[in-house]
């Protein structure tokens, strides 16, 4: 395993190390489920003009280790919307609405 400097992720919290051969993976998707004990997040990635998308993770929390993520994730946006500048949502349609839209198809030429 291949360490991470050993910096607690909060003054309180452990160090975490990233195992060697540990693959990154690119998801534009997630669908979310749960259960009174807990949530279940699909990790997916759909191309565009698709309609089927691949699971490539999941991952399983109990509702208190979900709302501190949230907590967490909503402070993170933040410090980087203060770094990179707003973060724009499209328009009034929803995310969902903006990832499955079909594809723009090209313009026929005139006279067809």
């Amino acid at each position: 395993m291949t360490a991470l400097p050993n910096r607690p992720l909060s003054p309180s919290g452990p160090s975490m190390e990233v195992p060697d051969g540990l693959n990154s993976i690119y998801a534009n998707l997630v669908r979310i489920s749960h259960t009174p004990s807990e949530l279940v997040f699909d990790f997916a990635h759909i191309l565009p003009g698709t309609s089927s998308a691949t699971i490539k993770a999941q991952v399983v929390m109990s509702p208190l280790s979900a709302k501190l993520f949230f907590r967490a994730l909503a402070e993170n946006l933040s410090r980087y919307e203060k770094t990179f500048g707003e973060i724009k949502v499209p328009g009034e349609a929803t995310l969902a609405d903006e990832l499955f839209k079909p594809p723009n198809s090209p313009e026929k030429p005139d006279g067809e």
